[in-house]
This record gives structure tokens, sequence and C-alpha cells, in this order.
């Protein structure tokens, strides 16, 4: 009986602990969330039920917002995924674990760095009036603008894939650490080349990392605000852009067209977020084994 009190006592105490951070979720995640749905599916003037909003999402404008989005996104995460690898997989071999830290701990701040300061760095290197824009035009005669601009949908990709490439990094190094080295050896006993270990052994195990490396990255640049808004602002338009100006906009302020936007897209990021849970627990099987 004895054993059973401190046992439930020592699992009081313990949820009693996580209760900060569950009050924090409640405060800043969950009742957000609940806030936007109700305030999708109520018009204002009549507090009334009512599902236009979500018909006035089916606008061109709006539309055209989230495919740019879901293209951007899809862009960066796909690209960020390919060179994320083969840069995580360089730091994973590189002789020296001192090294190794460091790399580590650059792309930790990296992809930290994010946001209005990301896009202003940005500016000054890649503007009209850049450092490298200068660079080329001065010694190479080589005009950057008008062919690329960082004000632009290929600006948007560069500025994001600089924090996307690094988040990657962190994502697959621990699945490069997950490949352990008696599977390697008995491949290499059994006649196996390193193409054939990669194929067979090495690329079906980094898969479900790589599937999950997709989706979360996908997320993170759909979600992506300040740095679309401080380079592009108007110029192009993606949904949190769009939510922007719908929310806290003076000319096109329409809080329930924004909301039901910012829902739709929280579903689209949940999807993403689903997969990425069930691919990194795939990975966890293999790391396990």
């Amino acid at each position: 009986m004895m054993r059973r009190s401190k046992r439930k006592t020592g699992q009081t105490s313990d949820w009693m602990r996580l209760l900060p951070f569950f009050l924090f979720c409640l405060a800043f995640e969950v009742v957000p969330i609940l806030f936007l749905m109700h305030g999708s599916v109520i018009d204002k003037t009549t507090s009334q039920f009512t599902l236009q909003h979500y018909l006035d999402v089916n606008r061109p404008l709006y539309i055209n917002s989230f495919l740019n989005s879901i293209k951007l996104s899809g862009i960066t995460a796909i690209v960020g995924v390919i060179f994320g690898t083969f840069i995580g997989y360089a730091i994973y071999r590189w002789p020296s674990k001192r090294v190794q830290h460091i790399l580590i701990t650059l792309s930790d701040v990296t992809t930290n760095f994010a946001g209005a300061p990301l896009a202003f760095a940005f500016v000054v290197i890649l503007g009209m009036n850049g450092i490298i824009t200068q660079f080329l035009l001065q010694y190479f005669h080589y005009e950057l603008y008008p062919t690329f601009s960082i004000y632009s949908f290929s600006g948007l990709i560069v500025a994001y894939i600089y924090f996307q490439l690094p988040l990657m990094v962190l994502l697959i190094l621990p699945a490069f650490a997950g490949i352990k080295k008696e599977w390697r050896e008995s491949a290499q006993s059994l006649g196996a080349n390193t193409f054939q270990f990669w194929r067979y052994i090495g690329i079906p195990v980094l898969t479900p990392s790589l599937i999950a490396g997709v989706t979360l990255l996908f997320a993170n640049a759909l979600g992506a605000y300040a740095t679309a808004y401080t380079l592009v602002q108007a110029k192009l338009s993606i949904v949190t852009l769009q939510i922007g100006y719908m929310i806290a906009g003076e000319i096109r302020k329409d809080p329930g067209v924004g909301m039901a936007m910012a829902v739709l897209s929280l579903v689209i990021m949940g999807l993403s977020i689903g997969i990425y849970q069930a691919a990194t627990i795939r990975a966890r099987r293999w790391s396990k084994s």
C-alpha cells in the first residue's frame, strides 16, 4: 500500500511539474486556434453562423496566394532536403569532432536567423545596391538586376533556403548516426560496394527521415511571415501576407476571411506535421533495431 501511494504521489508531482507547460500551450496555441475557428464561421454584423468566409476564400487572389505559398514551400523544402542531406553527411563524416561541433552550432544559429533581420541582411548583400550586386557589376560587368531580384519570388526562394538548409542538416544528422557500422561491415563482407550499400540499405533507412524533413521544412516555410513581408510586401501574394492584410490591414480588412484562410493554412500544416510525426516514428524504429 505504501508503494502504491508513493507511486501515485510521484505521478501527481510529475503532472504538477508539467502544469506550466500545459498552461502555456493552452494560452498560446489552443485558445488562439479556437478563436480562429470561431471567428471564421461567425458573421460579425449579425453574430450568426456562416460559411461565407470560406466561400470568399475561393476568389482568384486568395487561391493564387495559396498556390504561391505551396509552390514556395515545396521548392525550398526539396532544395533544402537535397543539399542539407549532402552537407549533413559531410559534417557527419568529418574526422575532427571539434569541427563537427562548430559546424553543428553554426547550423543551429543559422536556422534561427530568420524574419526581418534576415531580410535586411539579404537586402544589404543582394539588393540593387548590395555588396554582391555591386561586386559583380564592378569586376565582372554583370548586371544582376533585373534578371534577378531579391524582392521577387526567386529572391524569396534564396532567402528561405538560407534557414531551410541548416534546419535539414540538424534533422538528418541523427539519421546518419542511426546507420550502424555493423550494417556497413556486414554488407562489405557479403561483397556489396558503396553504391549497393546506399541503394539497398542506407537510402531505405534514411527515407523516413527524408520524408520527415520535407514535410517539416514545408510547414516551416508555409508559416513564415516576417521575411516575406519585409522583402516583397504587396508585390507577391502569399497566404501569410494575405492573412495579415485581412486581419490587421486598413484597405482590405476582413477578419472573417483572414481567419478562414488561417484555419485552412493550419489544416495544411497539421497534415504536414502529421506526416512528419509518422515518418519520425518510422525512423526511430530503424535507430533502435
